[in-house]
């Protein structure tokens, strides 16, 4: 492609980019594609020969394009934005085109010198102490543009941590420093970002993660306290990192408390601002700042909420000297005449390479001004508090932790599987895109507003959807209910059937042993009268100990020797007798039917032990006759 081309297809992507971004919400903001979906539309080897432009844009509407997530979008409303804007795009587009790498001053002075001076305008439009600020009189601090926020928390955590080490090794020379390194330990809030322990497990250094108060707020008498209990157990604090703006629900530590412990046990404290650092441009919304003064480097992120594209995440710090020891490497071949007399950006940071990144964020300073980029931060705030009173009003729902700059935390009032489904059921439908949070052990549904040009009808529209959702799950869930309960109705209904039916059949055969049972006590009987032997008194007080007698006996010899006649029983009378009783009839319910189950099948053991005993005992006198 040569100029002549480029001119004509660099007007074409201005195009295709402003087209993009003023119709951006005819697309759904999130894709319908799954894992693994593009390998089946673009060739899995690159092409020998070059191909037509047309052909490739064509590929990026037709391939790409639906399997983008659009942050850009009106219904975009999760994490935090994605600051853009045009005066940062063509920033970018002239830092691309000049394609210097700005690792010295030497390499490109403008991309160093630029950056020295943005990030002092910043510095002071947030209200930073003149300790931070590179030009500021016998100042040691300074700032500069890492790539983002997590790069701010694991360089200021290595400065930390060089800087111990070297003041441990003064007083103890001959320790090994991965002796000292076992002993150092850092703090975090549970709210802070991942990037602080991703930070900790790539320095090789301890890191205690400290629980917030009930506002997600860390205090400083919980720090103290650890710190004096690791201190005690021969541990070594060393570094603090605060959050101002936390991801989960915009909460911020307690600076005022936590700066003072840090200075009385010397340690590094760190604060990360990366959404909420921007909005302190607002002198009003400067309050969680207080106590910034005890810090000892600090950083936000103007692609998050001060329209500039990523990458630029700004970092300060009190004392660029503790930052450049622990990252100094000079070979010959990086050194140059000015070394003394200017910043070399390459001893700030992790990489070499650095990118003309100051002139987007120079860009945007200069189009929009102090002014308006609080009134881009103020409309955000405003909106983000008439989403706050759509959920007062809806008592299905509530506020789940206080509505700080852009951003809502609510749920439902329920369960959290409740909100869960909810969530999962609004971003399927790609109509709006949301992410969660978990705050005191709620599933709480995240709400931002991130659109540079969001309105009153964007959030309510966001607001119809969320609440449109809501009714129909609990619809169907109550649905569900009353299907489950009509379930659990026809399953109990069975269930007495089949115990109806069981019972019958157990009826019969207690019938059937009924019938059994009064043929043989009508045998009995029968024998009873017709043999003198079974109703002889003398027999029966003959039976062992123990054994059951059913007839009364006299306790002296002479009684016994009284003739007694034996009784006379009509064994027809008494057959007919006990088959007029129905047992099924007098015992109509379940438990009566058990009972007399029971009772009967004891009885019939009682009654078939005494038998046995009684034959035993007339074989006995049997035999002695």
């Amino acid at each position: 492609m040569n100029s002549t081309e480029f001119r004509k297809r660099g007007k074409e992507m201005v195009d295709y980019i402003a087209n993009y971004l003023d119709t951006i919400e005819n697309r759904r903001v999130t894709p319908a594609i799954e894992p693994g979906y593009l390998k089946h539309l673009v060739p899995l080897e690159a092409p020998q020969k070059g191909e037509d432009w047309d052909d490739i844009m064509r590929d990026v509407e037709d391939k790409i394009m639906p399997g983008v997530t659009h942050w850009q979008h009106p219904r975009f409303h999760a994490y935090f934005p994605s600051g853009n804007s045009y005066p940062s795009i063509l920033g970018d587009m002239l830092s691309d085109g000049i394609g210097c790498i700005g690792f010295s001053w030497a390499a490109s002075p403008a991309c160093t010198e630029l950056e020295t001076v943005v990030l002092d305008w910043l510095g002071k439009m947030v209200g930073l102490p003149e300790e931070f600020l590179s030009f500021s009189e016998n100042s040691k601090g300074g700032g500069v543009i890492q790539g983002s926020a997590s790069e701010c928390v694991l360089v200021s955590l290595l400065a930390a941590r060089a800087h111990t080490i070297r003041q441990l090794k003064k007083q103890h020379p001959f320790v090994e420093e991965g002796v000292l390194l076992s002993k150092m330990m850092a703090y975090c809030s549970k709210e802070a970002h991942s990037c602080a322990e991703k930070a900790a497990m790539m320095a090789f250094v301890k890191l205690r993660i400290l629980e917030p108060d009930e506002n997600q707020s860390l205090r400083g008498a919980t720090l103290q306290q650890v710190m004096e209990e690791d201190r005690a157990a021969g541990l070594i604090p060393f570094y603090v990192e605060t959050t101002l703006g936390t991801t989960s629900c915009c909460s911020f530590d307690n600076l005022a408390e936590i700066g003072p412990v840090c200075e009385e046990f010397g340690v590094w404290l760190h604060v990360d601002g990366a959404y909420a650092g921007n909005s302190f441009i607002c002198p009003e919304l400067r309050g969680p700042m207080n106590g910034i003064e005890y810090a000892s480097s600090f950083n936000f992120n103007p692609n998050k909420f001060m329209l500039t594209n990523f990458d630029c995440s700004l970092m300060w710090v009190k004392d660029r000297f503790r930052l450049t020891q622990a990252l100094v490497v000079d070979p010959l071949y990086l050194q140059h005449s000015y070394s003394e007399r200017s910043i070399d950006y390459r001893h700030w940071g992790i990489p070499l390479s650095r990118r003309f990144r100051a002139l987007k964020l120079w860009f945007v300073i200069r189009s929009f001004g102090v002014e308006g980029l609080q009134k881009y931060i103020r409309e955000h705030c405003r909106l983000a508090k008439r989403f706050e009173a759509h959920v007062r009003r809806e008592k299905r729902f509530e506020v789940a932790s206080p509505v700080n700059l852009g951003l809502v935390c609510f749920r439902l009032r329920g369960s959290n599987e409740s909100n869960q489904k909810l969530l999962s059921s609004i971003n399927a439908s790609g109509k709006l895109h949301m992410v969660p949070a978990s705050l005191n052990d709620k599933y709480v549904i995240r709400f931002c507003v991130c659109r540079q040009t969001a309105t009153d009808a964007d959030i309510d529209c966001a607001w119809n959807v969320i609440t449109q959702f809501a009714t129909d799950m609990q619809d169907i869930l109550a649905e569900k209910i009353v299907d489950k309960n009509e379930l659990e109705e026809a399953k109990n209904k069975e269930a007495e059937k089949e115990e109806e039916e069981s019972t019958e059949e157990v009826f019969q055969m207690l019938n059937r042993k009924d019938n059994k049972s009064l043929r043989y006590k009508r045998s009995f009987f029968v024998r009873m009268v017709s043999d003198p032997k079974i109703y002889n008194p003398k027999i029966v007080r003959s039976l062992p100990a123990g054994s059951s007698r059913r007839h009364t006996t006299s306790e002296t010899i002479e009684d016994n020797n009284v003739s007694i006649s034996s009784p006379t029983i009509d064994s027809d009378n008494l057959t007919e007798l006990l088959q007029q009783t129905n047992i099924k009839e007098v015992f109509s319910n379940v438990k009566a039917k058990y009972k007399i189950i029971s009772k009967t099948t004891s009885d019939l053991s009682d009654r078939l032990m005494a038998t046995n005993s009684l034959l035993q005992a007339t074989r006995m006198q049997e035999v002695k006759h």
